[in-house]
């Protein structure tokens, strides 16, 4: 990933801090953002740290002007103008993960779903839009829950299919290559720290940026298995 520049919004924990640490050890230049602004001053402290070209700003995906101001800063961060690589990983689950169902939930938790979950991943990818450098690629991290209609899961998953349905969008739109990446349950404050370590699925977001067909990623969900089938 030499000379590329990557955006991580939620890049400060989870699934989104493990891809930007592998994205910057890759080479690359790393752009994050996050709602906290102590936690984007450390996490891109570490980076630098680590000997990666980081930059970070206090980013509130709900808000569509942080995340312009965002993409902005991340296109003229980088070796060269412009964005690489896009993975809009920010996200929130109010409640007890499996313990929200949809018939209990209240409006606020569904408003609040939907905003950071579907509609964040949607101004992520519409702000990036400009600074998009030929061959662009944006990874959208994913779940089953998204799918499967999995009890419990209430609107949070209706938001994660909101974000699904925003990358095949954008996917059949535009001449960027834009997909899901699910990587199976992952040990997250969303996941209530079950399921697997976030850097163990952090090369998965590395290949898919870089070593996979265009047309195994875009408007596709990617899975585990298919990740290790092509890298065997």
């Amino acid at each position: 990933m030499n000379g590329q520049t990557a955006i991580v919004t939620g890049g400060t924990r989870g699934i989104g801090r493990a891809v930007a640490e592998a994205f910057g050890a890759d080479g690359a230049t790393v752009i994050v953002g996050a709602r906290d602004a102590e936690e984007v001053e450390e996490t891109v402290d570490a980076l630098e740290d680590a000997g990666v070209t980081a930059a970070g700003l206090r980013t509130d995906v709900r808000d569509e002007y942080d995340v312009e101001r965002l993409t902005e800063t991340a296109s003229r961060t980088g070796e060269a103008a412009g964005i690489d690589i896009v993975v809009p990983a920010a996200g929130v689950y109010h409640g007890e993960a499996g313990a929200t169902p949809t018939d209990d939930e209240s409006y606020s938790a569904f408003d609040d779903h939907w905003r950071t979950n579907g509609r964040g991943v949607y101004a992520t990818i519409r702000e990036a839009l400009p600074h998009l450098n030929d061959g662009a690629r944006v990874l959208v991290p994913t779940g089953s829950v998204a799918r499967d209609g999995t009890e419990g899961y209430g609107s949070y998953a209706i938001s994660k299919a909101t974000a699904e349905a925003v990358a095949r969008a954008f996917a059949a739109d535009t001449e960027y290559v834009v997909g899901c990446l699910d990587p199976g349950i992952v040990a997250t404050a969303l996941s209530g720290g079950n399921g697997r370590d976030p850097e163990s699925v952090a090369p998965m977001f590395v290949w898919a940026a870089t070593e996979a067909e265009p047309a195994v990623v875009d408007g596709e969900i990617v899975g585990l298995r298919e990740w290790k089938q092509a890298t065997r």
